[in-house]
């Protein structure tokens, strides 16, 4: 298995996946071969976390314009039954495809959320939907600010760590489109 080898002072092995890149940070006097049985023990873990070799198959017009449809029809009434529980009012509600963030939350009460959210499970939506509404609650991500979000979604933890995972994929694919594709997001 290729990795890139970070010697330093410190005193335990680590992985470190980013993108397609495998990075092992080890401490300066570990024997190599230490190492790479470190890393070997790790391979189940390794080739779950990172992702194929192949450039992911970018987003075509219409799977865009799909996503965006069905967000617009999914998620209204998703917010509007998750707003009751949170206690909270909103302004308006938009979508974009996005690739460093799944929603956000203005100080205005507006909603932003990611179309992409679209081809992940409604659990995992839905933590999306809670977190960004307790933002009008709360405005940071204090231990303040997550007792209302487990009010509201007691699963939250689950499903949202699921996010991570599932959403890397969608997230490569987009940046592929939008490198392929520059047309479609340019307005």
């Amino acid at each position: 298995m290729n990795y890139t080898l970070v010697r330093s002072k410190r005193k335990t092995v680590a992985i470190q996946i980013k993108g397609n890149k495998l990075t092992v940070r080890a401490p300066l006097k570990m024997p190599q071969s230490k190492i790479d049985e470190f890393v070997n023990s790790r391979r189940d873990w390794i080739e779950k976390h990172m992702p194929s070799s192949e450039p992911p198959r970018p987003f075509s017009k219409e799977e865009l314009e799909s996503l965006l449809k069905a967000a617009e029809e999914y998620f209204p009434k998703r917010i509007e039954h998750y707003a009751r529980i949170v206690g909270v009012e909103y302004n308006k509600v938009s979508f974009k495809f996005q690739s460093t963030r799944w929603g956000s939350c203005s100080g205005k009460g507006n909603l932003n959320f990611n179309a992409l959210l679209m081809l992940l499970p409604p659990e995992v939506i839905d933590s999306v939907i809670v977190h960004e509404l307790c933002h009008l609650l709360e405005m940071n991500h204090s231990k303040r600010f997550y007792s209302h979000v487990l009010l509201a979604y007691p699963d939250y933890y689950t499903h949202h760590s699921r996010l991570k995972t599932l959403g890397r994929e969608l997230i490569m694919r987009l940046e592929e489109t939008k490198t392929s594709k520059k047309h479609l997001f340019d307005a």
